[in-house]
């Protein structure tokens, strides 16, 4: 007997051009998404020139170790994770997951250390209620799907609400996370290499705070894993 393959045709989310690779985005708009380029070899903050390490990391070097993100946080990508976040259109969601997580392969056959655990940032109870999930955690069971790598989302917890990051400036983001995350008790992570996975970094505040208190709990390394790092205001 002979059987015949099916062929379901797919579209690009973006275009909305047929995908004969059956990724859900074309070659065309994956080239044209806004990729990092020069940035922070610490924070991948958006640089002019390659090897320069901004301002914030040589005057304060935050606790975690290196950030890993494809894009700086422009339009489309921008436009894609709000309809991810607040629309909840999951598969957008999965296929920017599936480019960093390609990113991400592809730095593990360079330089880039391969973690021990992925652990997602908490959200705001309040936020997860409304929202109805966290885009952190679903982005990490995800990246723990195709890079076969450990997942844990139960261990950090938000201790207490806490208004939006945005709209807040350096000082009163710190102010506003002083003691907001703790470890559920019984959790080892003495001399482990993890990985947390957020979907932007702005400011690199909540990265910060959670990668102390790892850090205080004997982890012996901490990077951070995103989609997307805002540059600075007025930068393009």
């Amino acid at each position: 007997m002979v059987y015949k393959r099916l062929f379901i045709e797919q579209s690009c989310l973006l275009c909305d051009q047929p995908d004969d690779a059956g990724r859900n985005i074309c070659l065309p708009c994956e080239a044209d998404l806004p990729w990092l380029g020069y940035h922070c070899p610490r924070c991948a903050l958006p640089m002019p020139q390659p090897d320069l390490v901004c301002g914030a990391c040589l005057k304060r070097p935050p606790a975690f170790r290196r950030v890993e993100a494809p894009w700086r946080y422009a339009f489309p990508v921008d436009n894609l994770i709000t309809r991810f976040k607040h629309q909840a259109q999951w598969p957008i969601g999965r296929l920017l997951a599936g480019l960093l997580s390609h990113h991400l392969h592809n730095a593990f056959g360079n330089d880039l250390a391969r973690p021990e655990l992925l652990l997602p940032v908490p959200l705001a109870r309040r936020r997860q209620r409304q929202r109805g999930f966290n885009q952190a955690q679903m982005l990490a069971r995800w990246l723990s799907q195709t890079l076969a790598l450990p997942m844990h989302d139960d261990l950090l917890v938000r201790s207490r609400e806490t208004v939006a990051q945005q709209g807040l400036d350096a000082a009163e983001r710190k102010r506003n996370l002083r003691d907001a995350f703790v470890l559920r008790s019984g959790a080892d992570l003495r001399g482990k290499h993890l990985a947390l996975v957020d979907d932007v970094l702005t400011t690199g505040t909540t990265a910060d705070a959670i990668a102390r208190l790892l850090l205080r709990a004997g982890a012996r390394s901490v990077d951070v894993y995103c989609l997307a790092r805002t540059p600075r205001p007025g930068d393009h």
